[in-house]
């Protein structure tokens, strides 16, 4: 007999299984001992892993100790999103979060769970809120902890995190700017861009760290480290504050603009020109050939993708359009190009001027507006719409996993992502996570999710909002 055929063997069946699903592959294990020794092969878990899971940052997988896990990861994995598929009693855990003594501003991830991490139902999240009270304070979500809180500071406007520094950023309405050491709660740097009202956006150019500020003013102020020094001020809508800051993800262009006046346009800049400044030469911006900006988002897939909704020819209309940002340089000058890749009109039936824009992938675009949640191609073709809430929409969250909203119902609705017939990306709404009675609360203001949690605000009745947690296990 030929030595080599056990081998032979092995290697054969473990191609055959290649082509079994999960649950065929752990029927076939309980054969025989040989089928079982090919069925527990780590290849095929990782495959199969690797198949279903995008994995960002593989380099944790790489160890021997995960390297053997991968047939648990999978299954537990599997077993965690269908408790998040399906939202059934019992498969989450609820907690409410009191402390603050007024309204909630803001709600961040100071540690989250990432869906690439080998031990995603073993982390603990740390959330960190800021309100109108005036303080911080950062939460152990799984056990309901507060762990550490700010001394009290005029009311706060704005936060926002830097997850690489384990810090975060608020603005008070004062326009004070402060960063926090995210683990003790200790105040690290402060900046007075003396604007009542602040957006915040942070971001990072070859490692190094920028904060780029939206005044009332109608100005964009560029901080450079945690130590909040400044290298930059550029206006963009003068008189109007900044209401839309965006970062694109090539990290080159930054979209400011405002929604308050119909008449002016978002611009695009060049970041270099405002992170690294000369003296004889302005930031390099340019105005987008829109009115009306009303929510815009960059494609997260593309370097530098730019979605707007705005304002159409007639005074209640709205269109969509998506341009391309890049630049020309040539010996003596740098030129933008903004080059219109797509424009189309919305069908709303609704009147709000309040619109919630996020992207998913390359051609998937989610879009709020009053009670109605819809899906739309980058082309304008309506793939889904969802009226699962009763009152408006406030906040959404995308992730790669679902879709969560947040509306004054004092509800969240949790839809997630599938492939219809046509491959084609689209959304399934699956059930409600409930918020208390309106009683004692308004609505939910604002939601975060991180893989396997969902954080909201809900806005108490007495003035005093509440955090509500949903955690998943598997």
């Amino acid at each position: 007999m030929d030595l080599q055929q056990p081998y032979l063997i092995g290697d054969c069946l473990i191609h055959i299984f290649t082509f079994l699903t999960e649950e065929d592959l752990i029927s076939a294990s309980s054969v025989c001992k040989d089928w079982h020794e090919a069925a527990e092969t780590p290849w095929l878990w990782r495959r199969m892993c690797l198949q279903r899971w995008t994995f960002y940052n593989f380099s944790v997988f790489r160890s021997e100790q995960v390297n053997h896990s991968w047939k648990r990861y999978f299954l537990r994995r599997c077993h965690l999103e269908d408790k998040m598929t399906k939202g059934r009693s019992g498969g989450y855990t609820c907690k409410s979060l009191r402390g603050h003594t007024g309204r909630v501003v803001g709600l961040v991830y100071l540690q989250g769970n990432a869906d690439q991490r080998p031990d995603l139902w073993n982390s603990s999240a740390t959330v960190c809120s800021a309100s109108a009270d005036g303080t911080v304070r950062a939460w152990n979500i799984q056990n309901g902890d507060l762990l550490w809180c700010s001394p009290v500071q005029s009311p706060l406007t704005a936060i926002i995190t830097v997850e690489q520094h384990e810090a975060v950023i608020t603005a008070d309405s004062t326009g004070l700017i402060k960063t926090w050491q995210g683990q003790t709660g200790q105040e690290v740097a402060s900046f007075n861009a003396g604007s009542p009202h602040c957006t915040l956006l942070q971001y990072n150019i070859n490692n190094s760290w920028f904060l780029s500020v939206g005044t009332s003013q109608g100005s964009v102020c560029t901080l450079a480290d945690t130590a909040l020094t400044i290298k930059s001020r550029v206006m963009v809508c003068d008189t109007f504050k900044v209401n839309t800051l965006l970062v694109s993800p090539d990290k080159k262009w930054i979209t400011a603009g405002t929604k308050d006046n119909d008449d002016l346009s978002p611009k695009v800049i060049y970041t270099e020109s405002v992170t690294s400044p000369t003296e004889d030469e302005d930031p390099l911006c340019q105005s987008v050939p829109v009115t009306g900006c009303q929510a815009a988002v960059f494609i997260p897939t593309q370097p530098a993708r730019l979605a707007i909704i705005h304002h159409n020819q007639r005074p209640n209309n709205k269109a969509l359009t998506v341009f391309d940002v890049s630049i020309k340089k040539t010996k003596y000058k740098s030129e933008i190009q903004v080059q219109q890749v797509e424009s189309f009109p919305l069908t709303l039936n609704t009147r709000s001027s309040h619109f919630l824009l996020e992207a998913k992938d390359s051609n998937c675009l989610v879009l709020a507006a009053g009670q109605e949640l819809m899906v739309y191609s980058l082309k304008g073709a309506l793939v889904a719409s969802f009226k699962d809430h009763t009152r408006p929409i406030t906040s959404i969250c995308v992730d790669t996993f679902r879709v969560v909203t947040a509306s004054q119902d004092l509800s969240l609705r949790v839809l997630t992502w599938r492939n219809d017939r046509d491959h084609c990306l689209s959304l399934e709404s699956r059930y409600h996570l409930l918020g208390g009675s309106h009683t004692m609360s308004r609505g939910f203001t604002h939601v975060i999710c991180d893989y396997s949690s969902i954080v909201a605000s809900a806005e108490g009745n007495d003035g005093k909002d509440v955090l509500k947690v949903y955690s998943f296990t598997s």
